[in-house]
């Protein structure tokens, strides 16, 4: 009898263990590097660069001479066998004195920097250290075979950039850099798990949730039953976790020096770093999220077999299929509009019943203070934020004529000299002045994101390759009349063969930049400053007592980054790195900063996409988000962060494609405890933390 049940217990340790493995649990680490003793320096192929072994790590030093100093690391036996890992990660550490951005590239034989190889790199301020990951594979999956998926940013394919059966060697380098670095690099690895699933019987791969169906992991939810329950979980731990003590009802710092209060949020500089001062003249530093939102949809058109368990017409749960025409990228740009269904909310549904609207929003408010969260950031849902239960910020996008020459990421600049800028701008302010206008839980406006700044003079070029309609055009022309009084004059500063002024507004073609610069900066620099006034002017005739947060930089150069500090009161940045705590106006201008987004993702729990910034799992993520964050508490111009996004985008991904794993709530609305315990790390303590920072 004993033998039959130690042969029971064998038998069912044996199944756990391969369902562990079939569920994509990572494989033990293969150590490529570790620079021991025994390691051969001459090995090494460098360029530009010198490199010694140095306490078990190898020391790089990098000059300016050549476009990517750095060292090339060759598979001792010529070549690695990686196909069952994910990713190549390495050990880094910034022993210089200024911020270095280090890229490690793995490359099959052949690689030449763009084909039979996959690159990826890591930013590091001085002294700082950190882990660079290399994915060779987008997901832990792979297909037995190709198939055709579409609409996604990540998913499982059946070949990715590289052959990770044939791996002959890695770079380590910086690229055009100016100053010397110096670094170390060390225990480079492969990691991770990819496993091989069957094309043939992959689809579908979606549940009745919303989840992977292909893999499980800690949180997966298989059951209505088990959601119900986890949300009575959850309540328990935020009894337990109630929110930081010392702190107002604005969540700004009741146990410290209290400033002059407004009845308003302002900034202040307080002991040589830039503070937020709340309503009641307290300090306040905005830790916040973005997106805080039920909607969560996502496009079944042309996919319907990607799901097991869509619901019937006559379902209570029809009620969540809608129709989107949302999409400036991916496959859905160009089959718009589009059937969507949003699982997020359907799981609320399930979760809290008929009156899920009212009760998730009411659970949001408990659970962002729970986390030391202070702030309900950008592109959130009004009715949440406008409880009046925690501080927040609202959005105003504009809305005018295009400036038909420009590009950009997300659409064409705006002509700011067209009429309908300032007059759009001030309808849209107004619509906000019996609520967010005089409201104090309102921190300030953000106006605008990631616009298309380019470089210091792409707006003046792109005014004059616009057509001859265009506003913009017609004032800069106005002002190179005003200075060179002659068509003749102009064409002899720009090298140019513009018979008439009209012929110059009538032409299509961008100028000799070289030639052209000075005249071609100033108009840069005079459109960007009417962006700015604008804005801050039609704000204050409705607001006058609220923030201009700025506009959501993400790619902008210092020209227009001087502009906002001329109107905003605060600038904003969209930073997705791993440090912001060297981050800084131009010229060291003196104004506070506020980062409107940032996250990491990980994939070891069903989603397909890190998002902009990998990590290796979820605890790799909740130290990285803690190390982010405290980083900004360092900084003396940040004024907050706020994390892009409170849930995780839709495994089968948003209009535009983006299925990013970057949540704090999965899509059955269950909080990941592992950056959730790190956000009341950070939050429960960042005003003593950042008081006491140096």
């Amino acid at each position: 009898m004993r033998k039959n049940c130690l042969t029971l217990v064998l038998c069912i340790l044996h199944l756990l263990l391969l369902s562990r493995l079939a569920s994509g649990a990572a494989a033990r680490p293969l150590v490529l590097f570790d620079f021991g003793d025994g390691f051969d320096v001459g090995t090494l192929v460098t360029s530009d660069a010198k490199a010694a072994l140095s306490d078990g790590a190898l020391r790089v030093e990098t000059g300016r001479q050549k476009t990517w100093p750095g060292v090339t690391l060759k598979a001792p036996a010529g070549k690695w066998d990686l196909s069952k890992y994910e990713y190549v990660a390495i050990d880094v550490s910034n022993l210089g004195p200024d911020s270095i951005r280090l890229y490690c590239r793995v490359d099959n034989p052949g690689a030449d920097g763009a084909k039979n190889c996959v690159t990826d790199n890591i930013t590091l301020n001085a002294k700082a250290a950190g882990t660079l990951i290399v994915r060779m594979f987008s997901s832990p999956w792979q297909l037995s075979e190709p198939l055709d998926l579409i609409g996604m940013r990540g998913f499982p394919v059946h070949s990715d950039k590289v052959d990770a059966s044939n791996i002959n060697q890695l770079l380590v380098f910086v690229t055009r850099p100016t100053a010397d670095h110096v670094f170390e690099i060390d225990n480079i690895r492969a990691g991770g798990r990819s496993r091989i699933l069957d094309a043939k019987t992959f689809l579908p791969f979606i549940d009745e949730f919303g989840q992977f169906i292909h893999a499980d992991w800690p949180g997966k939810s298989d059951s209505v039953e088990e959601i119900i329950a986890a949300g009575r979980t959850e309540l328990k731990d935020m009894a337990d976790h109630p929110g930081p003590p010392d702190r107002d009802k604005y969540g700004g710092w009741s146990a410290g020096l209290k400033l002059a209060a407004t009845g308003f949020f302002r900034v202040e500089k307080y002991r040589g770093k830039w503070w937020l001062i709340d309503p009641e003249g307290r300090l306040f530093w905005s830790h916040g999220i973005d997106c805080v939102r039920s909607a969560n949809a996502t496009p079944i058109t042309d996919r319907e077999n990607y799901y097991s368990s869509l619901p019937p017409s006559s379902s209570p749960l029809a009620k969540f299929y809608g129709t989107g025409s949302w999409a400036p990228h991916g496959y859905y740009s160009d089959h718009s509009p589009y059937k969507t269904y949003d699982f997020s909310r359907a799981n609320l549904l399930r979760k809290y019943g008929q009156s899920w609207t009212a009760a998730f929003a009411r659970i949001t408010h408990v659970r962002l203070k729970s986390w030391g969260i202070n702030t309900i950031a950008n592109w959130s849902d009004r009715d949440i934020y406008l409880m009046r239960r925690t501080p927040y910020v609202t959005t105003i996008n504009s809305s005018a004529r295009r400036l038909e020459g420009s590009k950009g990421y997300w659409g064409k600049f705006f002509d700011v000299f067209a009429e309908d800028f300032s007059r759009n701008l001030r309808k849209r302010f107004a619509s906000e002045v019996n609520s967010t206008a005089t409201d104090p839980w309102c921190i300030g406006y953000f106006v605008d994101n990631e616009l298309a700044w380019g470089d210091e003079v792409s707006l003046a070029v792109a005014t004059l390759i616009s057509p001859e309609d265009q506003p913009a055009k017609k004032v800069f022309i106005q002002d190179l009349k005003a200075k060179y009084k002659t068509i003749e004059r102009l064409n002899a500063a720009w090298g140019a063969t513009h018979p008439t002024w009209d012929a110059l507004l009538l032409s299509r073609e961008a100028p000799d930049k070289k030639k052209a610069w000075d005249d071609l900066a100033a108009f840069y620099t005079k459109t960007a400053e009417t962006y700015f006034r604008t804005i801050r002017d039609e704000l204050r005739r409705v607001a006058p007592l609220k923030l201009y947060l700025g506009c959501r930089f993400a790619w902008v150069n210092d020209r227009a980054a001087r502009a906002a500090t001329k109107f905003c009161d605060v600038v904003s940045y969209n930073r997705y790195t791993y440090s912001v705590e060297d981050q800084h106006l131009p010229d060291n201008i003196d104004k506070p900063i506020i980062i409107g987004e940032f996250h990491f993702g990980a994939l070891d729990r069903g989603m397909f996409h890190t998002g902009l910034r990998k990590t290796i799992d979820q605890q790799d993520r909740a130290a990285k988000y803690k190390n982010y964050v405290q980083g900004a508490l360092r900084n003396p111009y940040i004024v907050g962060t706020h994390w892009f996004q409170y849930k995780d985008q839709a495994t089968t991904g948003r209009g535009d494609g983006e299925n990013y794993q970057i949540g704090f709530i999965d899509v059955c609305d269950r909080p990941y405890p592992e950056i959730v315990q790190a956000s009341r790390e950070v939050g429960y303590k960042m005003y003593e933390y950042r008081l006491k920072s140096p």
